[in-house]
């Protein structure tokens, strides 16, 4: 995922002879508006304002280097906590074994982070190259370590420059997933393809010997409960065209399968990614393809499903008053968050917040079944109040060439594929 860090809104651009500076520079200088050269200048100036002082290589290299391996630490150790089948914080109690008994743990979960990391590694080398390639400097990727759940947010790079066209948005966001899907799919391929035999499940739970291959039915009757990872379509196309169904684990028991797991979340990320929203990958792809105008207005309303569902039966009419008395402010004041500067007045964004609301209720009351994933109001907030929901224009609208949209068009498919609404169950 890239995030330009500095691009201002849109202003009115001379000739940028000398553009980038190469250190930062003091506050432009007051200048005489009738004087073309002081213009020049004082723009230069105000460009100068987004750029930072390097740092040392080598500390550079360090802090790159630094994350990767704190990074693959904790998703190995994430990797031994998923595959016995929890979801929660780092096992660090594996340091207190020796020998075979800590190396069969490390093991296990190094099947997971090196495939897993590997995608994501390669989704960030996309748009490092890519920036490099369009002359747009960009940083390495920093990896984010964290210590419970995957044992990572993933990883960004840093554009440290702006990014002047069309184009370079839509190349630059494309490369990262597009990379990221062309490596994690054939790890899926190979994952379906080496399926361990029952055996090894045995191991896991000796309990299941005595069902045979027939033990889901005996293990999980109907209704039975578990923490399930949701299957794609793409992931439900290749299990069934590679799979060998007498060795395909149940959804409950997929945690156990490392490779597996790393391929599927593999795809979740590529989603997650592709979102068509604000400036993640996805947003500078549909960005490209209709223009700032088109995709801000469409980029409004995906916004607005995408929380209307994740809040969809956090509250119902039949909740009683304790619910209401301590949940509803927190959530009012959540909608209110991200809703604040979404429209033009704050007014018009909380009227929407409580439309929303409103709505919420009024369809849990009509299908009290239907209910969204809480999971998601998390990233909510992340897109409404900090990266934002809107894409800034850039000074070269040119649209893109026709082979850009057909393959624009096919990852837009390719999140279709890739998605699913409640990625843990």
């Amino acid at each position: 995922m890239s995030f330009p860090e500095n691009t201002p809104p849109p202003t009115p651009e001379p000739e940028p002879f000398g553009f980038p500076a190469d250190v930062a520079s003091p506050p432009a200088p007051a200048f005489d508006p009738a004087e073309p050269r002081a213009r020049l200048l004082a723009a230069r100036a105000l460009f100068r304002r987004f750029e930072r002082p390097e740092p040392s290589p080598a500390r550079t290299a360090a802090l790159h280097i630094g994350l990767f391996l704190l990074t693959l630490v904790t998703t190995t150790l994430a990797g031994i906590q998923l595959t016995r089948g929890a979801l929660a914080m780092l096992p660090l109690e594996v340091f207190g074994l020796r020998g075979a008994a800590l190396w069969a743990e490390l093991k296990r979960g190094l099947w997971f982070a090196l495939p897993f990391l590997g995608v994501l590694t390669v989704h960030e080398f996309g748009h490092y190259f890519t920036a490099r390639y369009n002359r747009v400097r960009a940083s390495l990727p920093y990896y984010i370590p964290f210590p419970m759940g995957l044992g990572t947010f993933g990883a960004v790079i840093r554009i440290r420059e702006r990014i002047f066209s069309r184009r370079e948005f839509f190349d630059i966001g494309l490369a990262g997933p597009l990379a990221g899907f062309l490596v994690a799919v054939p790890l899926l391929v190979y994952g379906f393809t080496h399926l361990p035999p029952l055996a090894y499940l045995w191991t896991i739970h000796p309990e299941y010997a005595r069902f045979g291959a027939d033990y889901a039915r005996h293990v999980y009757p109907p209704g039975a409960e578990g923490l399930t990872i949701a299957k794609p379509l793409l992931y439900r196309a290749l299990e069934w065209a590679f799979a060998d169904p007498v060795l395909l684990p149940h959804p409950n028991e997929l945690m156990h399968y490392p490779v597996l797991l790393a391929g599927s979340l593999s795809l979740f990320f590529t989603a997650l990614n592709l979102l068509p929203i604000g400036q993640l990958d996805g947003g500078h792809i549909l960005y490209g393809l209709l223009g700032p105008g088109r995709f801000n207005r469409l980029a409004l309303y995906l916004f607005i499903g995408f929380i209307f569902y994740a809040g969809l039966g956090l509250f119902t009419l039949r909740d009683d008053w304790q619910t209401w008395l301590y949940g509803g402010p927190v959530y009012a004041g959540y909608l209110a968050l991200i809703f604040w500067r979404v429209l033009p007045a704050p007014r018009q964004g909380l009227l929407l917040a409580a439309g929303i609301w409103v709505a919420q209720l009024g369809c849990a009351a009509a299908f009290p079944g239907l209910v969204g994933n809480p999971g998601w109001l998390v990233f909510g907030l992340l897109l409404g109040r900090f990266t934002g929901i809107y894409h800034p224009p850039a000074p070269d609208e040119r649209p893109l060439s026709s082979g850009r949209k057909v393959l624009g068009w096919v990852m837009v498919a390719i999140f279709v594929l890739c998605f699913t609404p409640s990625p843990f169950q």
